[in-house]
């Protein structure tokens, strides 16, 4: 995992309108240079998270989830687990599980944007990547999540924070 986020954030293209982007991509592989474990949360020095914004763009609109310790509206993402053989393949569980949806498929390009956000055991070094929903898709809640609900794009721009809003900006440029 440690080999494929290194590769993933070296051969990664900050979008065009990515402020702060290049300086968070080369502080993510100094962070995996000093740290041989900076992907698992065990690393209390931080370590790299994988999160995936569901878009459903037939209906111009992302599902977001209440997060249940932060009380706020986010995408959905966490840990890399030992199975996670890749980032993208985190990203794309975490969104599964905490979306309940089937057929979630991974926006083609590779990440979307980097956040990097302290929590209350490290500092996370969150790798955030776009799914995309079936026109099918049906949510259901997990027990990580107060509620989930499906936002128009404006409308997350107004409950999200500025992560969020960046992230939804960025995946929107490149859908």
């Amino acid at each position: 995992m440690h080999r494929d986020a290194d590769r993933v954030l070296a051969a990664w293209s900050p979008p065009p309108s990515g402020e702060g982007q290049e300086a968070l991509r080369a502080a993510y592989r100094d962070h995996l240079a000093a740290h041989p474990d900076g992907v698992w949360r065990e690393c209390r020095a931080g370590h790299l998270t994988a999160s995936a914004l569901v878009i459903d763009p037939a209906r111009e609109r992302v599902l977001l989830t209440l997060h249940g310790k932060l009380h706020k509206w986010l995408q959905m993402g966490g840990h890399c687990e030992r199975e996670d053989t890749t980032l993208a393949s985190a990203a794309l569980r975490e969104a599964g599980e905490e979306s309940g949806i089937a057929g979630l498929r991974l926006l083609p390009g590779g990440p979307v944007a980097l956040d990097r956000h302290r929590t209350p055991c490290a500092w996370h070094l969150d790798v955030q990547y776009a799914v995309l929903a079936p026109r099918d898709a049906v949510e259901r809640i997990s027990e990580e999540s107060l509620a989930l609900r499906w936002f128009g794009y404006r409308e997350a721009g107004e409950v999200a924070d500025g992560s969020v809003r960046r992230l939804i900006a960025a995946a929107r440029a490149r859908l």
